[in-house]
């Protein structure tokens, strides 16, 4: 939980990187719903030993029908492509530049 920790430590003081984006963005597409559906399904759980980074909402309705919402996966991948496209051209410019000479 350490790194976790660290984590948001850098988001409240703003100073998180690219690298911290494409983590986080990797672990939501690819990240467990179990504790979305425990949530939903079971009575009197422990919010703060849930994982709920994935959990958009959840509906239950008079009958008992329960609806959980998710976060788009596909939304997620297509920011993740895009961040590591641009890691990738940040990189392509700086061999450029040091091949070159110039300063990046």
């Amino acid at each position: 939980m350490k790194g976790k920790k660290d984590f948001r430590q850098r988001v409240r003081c703003g100073e998180i990187s690219g690298k911290d984006v494409r983590r986080l963005l990797a672990e939501l597409a690819c990240g467990k719903v179990n504790d979305c559906v425990k949530l939903a399904l079971e009575e009197n759980v422990c919010l703060d030993k849930l994982d709920l980074r994935l959990l958009a909402g959840v509906k239950k309705n008079d009958k008992g029908l329960v609806e959980i919402m998710l976060i788009d996966r596909l939304k997620i991948l297509e920011q993740l492509a895009r961040a590591a496209e641009d890691a990738d051209t940040g990189m392509e410019t700086l061999i450029q530049a040091l091949g070159s000479g110039e300063e990046a």
